[in-house]
């Protein structure tokens, strides 16, 4: 592990104090597995040495809580809640604080403003990243986010098929706006693997990584299988990194936070807490 270094964020915002960097895990469409993958991320990070967390953005369908197999109300602290530990990992949802029956009818405002909450509000421990897993899509909601939360950088989950890629090109577009950093691109469901006689097959097309790497130049962090083990695990409260039998996948999660990190080195650092303190008194 080496020594972390706060990035910078959108020139408007202020770091958070208590985490170096924020990133940011996002997908154009729903149904492409980006919580999955940001709890098997955050893991996989985990395992490398570094202080992680999680926090939710998926106000109307909460995931990380069956993810992570957690599901008491979290503790506050001095008018804070605390970060419900899984894994070594704090994590925040909304999935927390409600009913898992409840529906979130909210408008756009309000989901910003409880998301705001949810990062402020919320007791974090000092971490190095803390993955935050966005709403899918790109509308108002999603934009409101990416301008209200101090990121370091972005990475962009999509599946193969091209209607996975129209979107996740426009979630990079989004960002790219807002002038948030894409450090790549993660194609899931690459391929299945049968595990009866060990045929592959690219059930969702193929080329979806290479497209956007060559039309937008956006790195390909690298590409995960459509493997049942994984679905299992998640259903199970247990990500795929944290179990002893799932070496080739915790090694394909591993090599994707390694560029990731690679990736987000190159990005501008943080100076902001460098600059002295000055008072200007009459």
């Amino acid at each position: 592990m080496t020594e972390v270094i706060a990035r910078q964020v959108q020139t408007h915002l202020k770091p958070h104090p208590q985490i170096k960097n924020i990133l940011a895990v996002a997908s154009g469409k729903g149904g492409v597995g980006k919580s999955t993958v940001t709890a098997n991320l955050a893991g996989a990070l985990s395992k490398m040495g570094y202080q992680v967390g999680i926090l939710d953005a998926d106000i109307y369908g909460p995931s990380q809580p069956q993810i992570m197999g957690a599901y008491e109300k979290p503790e506050t602290l001095e008018g804070k809640f605390k970060p419900v530990m899984r894994h070594g990992i704090a994590t925040m949802s909304m999935g927390y604080l409600v009913d898992v029956a409840t529906p979130m009818i909210w408008r756009g405002p309000m989901v910003s403003q409880a998301l705001q909450q949810l990062l402020n509000d919320t007791a974090w421990p000092f971490l190095d990243y803390l993955l935050v897993d966005l709403p899918p899509g790109t509308g108002d909601i999603q934009l409101t986010l990416c301008q209200k939360i101090p990121l370091a950088g972005a990475v962009v989950v999509t599946t193969p098929q091209d209607l996975s890629l129209i979107d996740a090109r426009r979630a990079i577009a989004m960002f790219q706006k807002v002038k948030v950093p894409v450090l790549g691109v993660i194609e899931n469901m690459s391929l299945y693997h049968c595990p009866q006689c060990g045929h592959q097959e690219a059930i969702f097309g193929e080329g979806a990584a290479e497209f956007i790497y060559a039309h937008d130049g956006v790195e390909i962090l690298g590409a995960l299988p459509l493997d049942r083990a994984i679905r299992e695990d998640s259903d199970q409260g247990c990500p795929s990194v944290f179990c002893e039998n799932r070496s080739k996948i915790r090694g394909l999660y591993q090599d994707i936070a390694h560029k990731m990190l690679e990736t987000l080195s190159h990005c501008k650092k943080d100076y902001a807490g460098l600059f002295p303190k000055i008072n200007v008194e009459s």
